[in-house]
Parts: structure tokens; C-alpha cells; sequence
């Protein structure tokens, strides 16, 4: 037997709409009142960093915001040119390659930025107001003499709990107020707000704006609510009938109270479908939802798609625009952060 080379659809896929990310982007901008840092980093929250930066180019980006020198060197031998901001802290041994790919380092630690404070080039202080990142907001008065002589271009907070708890946002702005009181001088580029953030307050006092999540399809909807980004789709590999007090998969947690149809469906959780959605996940087979049973498997998931029409090949949905398979939805199901599940 010979088999003639094609190259099919593949058993699972991810689809990213570069338009609603476009739009989520351009909606933030207009809520804030000013541009936007966006942050692209864990390979743009693993939808792809370079399809993604090229996208947000719509929006005239103030620059974008990574975590590692690794993903910063990246994108400039990709060719992007815009403000590349390291927004996590740095090693001493990382600032000659950030310097080398013109990489703007957020700073705390005053030996630090001495250090990179003698090359001129610009860097953003990281101020402390409840996240244990950066300098306390009370101790940066004996700061003032090194920051006259290596002023940073910009100076910033990361707020801990915008989405769940208002009143901390009170709190650490009253001590970014207070942080900024004791700097030298205010400097050019001053920035707080993450997408909790903007998505509740709109119109930011500072001038510019670091979205993340939102941007990718993911936010409470209280104010303003994205527009899904991405879908994720798998095939159909297999049809089994089960009958009565049959078990599925590894453990037998599931167990037949009927005679059931079992789809195989090529996805598990090596491509990141989490095994905490086992017996309690749900696809969409067609126009129905049909619930996974029995444990995921690294790279198999089974679904009870009884009295539904399937066949061998077809394509469910477990990621999509519907409520119930949106991401923030599917990751509630599995019970993670909609973060960590994309």
C-alpha cells in the first residue's frame, strides 16, 4: 500500500484575530486618553509575539513591554524599532545586552542604577507601592542625589488587586503620589495603569497606559469588554460506543450510566488544555455543548457527544465567541487564572 503525501489540517489549532486585537487595543487607547505600552511578553501571552507587535503597529504604539532580555532581543532582530521595555527586574550581569539591543531597563536597586545611569541611555524607576517590586514608595527621598545625576526617563507602579479591589488602588495611587513628591523632578513618562485598570477608571492622569490581557480577548466586561481574540479548535479521531458501566480513560473516573457515544478528540494537556477540566470541560460539537469525560490525556480528550450527529474528522470547538466556551469560561471550568490558561 502506498499513501500519496498531503498535507492535511492538523489535529488541533489555535486561531488568533488580529482584528479584534486591533480593536480591543484601539478601545483601551480611547477609554485612557493616551498611548499605549502594550505588553507583549510570554510570546505575546503565547498567541505569537511578532504577528502580534506587527498588529498593534495600527494603534502607534508608545512602545511594548516585555519581561526578559531574551524576548527584548527578539524583537529587534525582527526588525522592530519601537521602545522596548524590560518590565521586570534585570541581573547586573543582563545590563551590556540590554544596552547592546537598546533595551530599556526598569530599575530599583541603586547599585544598578548607577551602573547603567554612566551609559546615558534611558531607563523607567520601579516604584514599590504593594507588589514588592522595585523601590518602597517611602524610601525614595535618599534616593535624590543619584536620581539628579541618572534621571530616569520614566517612573511607574504595578497595582496588585484593580480587578478585585478598588480600595488598593486608592491606596497604592496615594503612595505613587507620595514616591513622586519625593523624585528630583517628574519625569517625562509617567505610568500605573495595567488593563484591570483602564478597563475601570477610563482617563488616566499619566501618559501612557501598560494593557496586557485585555488585548488578547480576556476582561470582566464591567466597563468596556473585549472582543475574543482567540478560538481553539481540535478534530475528531476516533468513535467509540461505550455501554453500561464501561469506564473511559486513565483512573475510570468516568463511568457509562448509558450507552454512550465517545468522541477522541486530538488535544490533551501537552498543548495546554488543562487536566483540571477533566469531567467537568465542556466543547461545542456543532451547535451543542458536550461535556469531557474522564481524565485528559497528555495529548487525547475524551467527549460524551451521544445523540449528536459526529463523524470521524469533524471539528469541535473549545475555545470560541459563545458565552459558555469563552476563554475566561473554559478557564473558570478548569479552575485557573484566564492568565495562566492562555
Amino acid at each position: 500500500m502506498t499513501f500519496e503525501s498531503t498535507q492535511g489540517p492538523p489535529r488541533a489549532w489555535i486561531d488568533v484575530d488580529l482584528g479584534a486585537l486591533v480593536r480591543n487595543a484601539q478601545r483601551l487607547q480611547a477609554h485612557a486618553g493616551v498611548p499605549l505600552l502594550p505588553m507583549v511578553k510570554a510570546d505575546a501571552y503565547g498567541l505569537g509575539v511578532l504577528p502580534v507587535v506587527t498588529a498593534l503597529r495600527a494603534v502607534t504604539p508608545w512602545g511594548f513591554g516585555v519581561a526578559t532580555i531574551e524576548e527584548g532581543v527578539q524583537l529587534r532582530e525582527a526588525g522592530v524599532n519601537e521602545r522596548v521595555v524590560l518590565c521586570t527586574p534585570v541581573l547586573a550581569d543582563e545590563l551590556p545586552a540590554a544596552h547592546a539591543h537598546a533595551l530599556t531597563p526598569t530599575l530599583g536597586d541603586p547599585a544598578l542604577i548607577r551602573a547603567w545611569g554612566a551609559t546615558g541611555a534611558a531607563w523607567h524607576l520601579s516604584i514599590d507601592t504593594g507588589m514588592q517590586r522595585g523601590v518602597p514608595w517611602d524610601a525614595v527621598a535618599p534616593l535624590r542625589p543619584l536620581l539628579q545625576a541618572h534621571p530616569p526617563e520614566g517612573v511607574f507602579t504595578h497595582y496588585h488587586s484593580p480587578e478585585s479591589s478598588p480600595g488598593s488602588v486608592v491606596e497604592q495611587d496615594r503612595r505613587f503620589a507620595a514616591a513622586l513628591a519625593a523624585l528630583p523632578a517628574r519625569p517625562p513618562v509617567v505610568h500605573t495603569d495595567n488593563s484591570a485598570a483602564i478597563a475601570r477608571r477610563g482617563a488616566t492622569a499619566h501618559d501612557v497606559v501598560r494593557p496586557g490581557v485585555f488585548l488578547y480577548g480576556v476582561g470582566s466586561g464591567e466597563v468596556i469588554r473585549p472582543d475574543p481574540v482567540v478560538s481553539l479548535s481540535a478534530r475528531v479521531l476516533e468513535l467509540h460506543t461505550v455501554p453500561v458501566g464501561a469506564s473511559v480513560s486513565y483512573g475510570a473516573t468516568w463511568v457509562a450510566a448509558r450507552e454512550s457515544t465517545v468522541a477522541t478528540i486530538g488535544l490533551g494537556y501537552a498543548d495546554g488544555l488543562r487536566r483540571s477540566a477533566s469531567n467537568v470541560g465542556r466543547v461545542l460539537v456543532g451547535d451543542a455543548l458536550a461535556p469531557i469525560v474522564g481524565l485528559i490525556n497528555m495529548d487525547l480528550t475524551l467527549v460524551d457527544v451521544t445523540g449528536l450527529d459526529v463523524t470521524v474528522g469533524d471539528v469541535v470547538a473549545v475555545i470560541a465567541a459563545t458565552p459558555e466556551l469563552r476563554l475566561e469560561a473554559v478557564a473558570g471550568r478548569a479552575g485557573v487564572s484566564p492568565y495562566e490558561f492562555l
